[in-house]
């Protein structure tokens, strides 16, 4: 540890250059030299440029524009009128089933209605919702894309609603 109160050693002088004067002469003429080849050089290669000013003029540029406009004729203007065709809408029927009275002791069938496809039946339901055909929908069949999330009734009056069921929209028991 050392006295806070004394001071400081100075460092060690530096020991004398160990080599001669006359090789430290001849580095310097060296570097000079080299330093002026090096500047001859470069200044023979600027004959042919020249010399920067110390204010840059603009150089003059002469712009001819020769425009010529020419007017189109108005064209006819074509209208094209379009008909929209409507989609076709659900058709909802609905029919009342009267029971058949008997006109005379065994003279009549006893049922009305037919299987033509008209939509009505002989049974006591009524269907709200018939297929394009005109029949009425029962459990199992596909659903058209208009009658999404419809409750019917079949042809013998159960209800039955159209829903998304394996993969297809069915009619299936409400």
């Amino acid at each position: 540890m050392t006295n806070p109160y004394t001071a400081p050693i100075p460092p060690a002088p530096r020991p004398p250059d160990a080599r001669p004067l006359r090789k430290r002469a001849l580095v310097w003429l060296g570097g000079s030299a080299l330093f002026l080849t090096g500047v001859l050089i470069g200044s023979t290669g600027d004959a042919e440029q020249q010399p920067v000013e110390a204010k840059v003029r603009p150089a003059t540029t002469v712009t001819a524009t020769a425009t010529t406009t020419a007017t189109p004729e108005p064209a006819p203007t074509v209208t094209e009128t379009v008909k929209v065709k409507a989609k076709p809408a659900p058709t909802v029927t609905v029919t009342r089933t009267a029971a058949a009275r008997v006109a005379g002791a065994g003279g009549g069938s006893g049922s009305t209605g037919g299987s033509g496809g008209s939509g009505t039946t002989s049974r006591t339901g009524t269907c709200s919702i018939v297929s394009n055909a005109g029949n009425c929908y029962s459990a199992g069949q596909f659903c058209r894309n208009s009658d999404h999330g419809a409750v019917t009734s079949t042809a013998s009056g159960t209800t039955i609603k159209c829903v998304y069921s394996s993969n297809a929209w069915r009619w299936t028991a409400a």
